[in-house]
């Protein structure tokens, strides 16, 4: 497996909501798209939404995780966020 797709959970617990401050690693989105399963998102969570960025979910340790990528240059990751699953609960009724 991927030695990316293994860091991800670590990824996303170290940088909650890092919004509008670049990341300390340099993680693209050409790279994500390559070895992350993920869904494009038509707009971002409202917390992680700005001008100037795009978002993609993935699940992991029943978790929904939104990754924050800039429009600019390299498209670097600027944020993640993770959300328990559960809050999908309702919609299952």
């Amino acid at each position: 497996m991927n030695r990316l797709v293994l860091a991800l959970p670590v990824l996303a617990a170290a940088f909650p909501a890092l919004a509008d401050q670049p990341a300390p690693f340099a993680l693209t989105y050409e790279m994500f798209e390559q070895t992350v399963d993920h869904v494009d998102l038509a707009v971002c969570p409202v917390p992680l939404a700005g001008p100037g960025r795009f978002c993609r979910l993935t699940t992991h340790a029943d978790a929904l995780n939104v990754f924050v990528f800039s429009e600019d240059g390299d498209q670097p990751l600027i944020a993640v966020e993770a959300w328990p699953a559960d809050l999908l609960v309702g919609l299952m009724d």
